[in-house]
């Protein structure tokens, strides 16, 4: 059992949230009762995980992707309504930590996916150093390196193929950094790897010669949280699950 405020303190303290701006808070986002046990952790503060966290008896929930987003209206009606309404007639806590996350040089949703991959970065690049860059261990082809993470995901990624080249040096950042795409490119990436993939990035490929491989927003931030979860267990004894909601973004 552990204090809501110390869990705070902490969070804030290892992921050094000071350091990043972000465009919703990071660390507490709803209050609930002040003794924790039990923490359910997930990618997105969706009603989905709510409900799922009040089946499991959770007294809080720790999210990459809290309840507030680029752009929202800030009023409570609707689908906010709706998730605070539950969150508080249970007393649960939200703790979100979203570039914090991204950028944890050992639990982050970065470094994590690079693990799982076989992908040891040495080099960060792009806005807040969120990427990671990194030597591939032998020269794979687009189709090979993108069977591994259809493998390793369980997603089927989108190629913009390049020029075809054989891929020595991979760059990557999780989620939603397409706009990330030509700073990858001037740290030498032969190909790049994030979430998603918007108009302009196929062009890009497409006249620069590097690859890019969208695998996924969601299926690619799964891993941080994980990672910080059982960081607390181990920290401080508490019990906590992971609770995968699909999402097919």
């Amino acid at each position: 059992m552990l204090h809501r405020n110390t869990v705070d303190r902490h969070l804030s303290q290892l992921l050094e949230v000071s350091r990043f701006k972000d465009y919703g808070p990071n660390g507490l986002q709803v209050e609930g009762r002040e003794e924790i046990r039990h923490i359910v952790c997930g990618v997105t503060a969706s009603l989905a995980l709510i409900e799922a966290a009040i089946e499991a008896r959770a007294d809080a929930i720790l999210v990459h992707h809290g309840l507030f987003w680029r752009g929202q209206d800030g009023r409570v009606t609707g689908w906010m309504k709706q998730r605070l309404q539950r969150l508080l007639a249970h007393d649960i806590s939200v703790f979100a930590y979203h570039l914090p996350l991204d950028a944890h040089p050992e639990l982050g949703n970065n470094v994590q996916l690079g693990r799982r991959l076989g992908w040891e970065a040495d080099q960060r690049f792009g806005e807040q150093e969120l990427g990671f860059a990194a030597p591939l261990a032998q020269a794979e082809s687009l189709e090979s390196l993108a069977a591994q993470l259809r493998a390793s995901l369980a997603r089927e990624p989108v190629l913009a193929p390049g020029d075809g080249r054989a891929l020595r040096r991979v760059a990557w950042c999780t989620g939603g950094a397409q706009g990330y795409f030509e700073a990858a490119i001037a740290a030498g990436a032969d190909v790049f790897v994030t979430g998603e993939i918007s108009e302009p990035q196929a062009h890009l490929a497409a006249e620069t010669g590097v690859a890019f491989i969208a695998a996924g927003h969601h299926a690619t931030e799964r891993y941080g949280v994980q990672a910080l979860g059982a960081h607390l267990a181990t920290e401080f004894g508490l019990s906590q699950q992971f609770i995968e909601i699909g999402n097919p973004a």
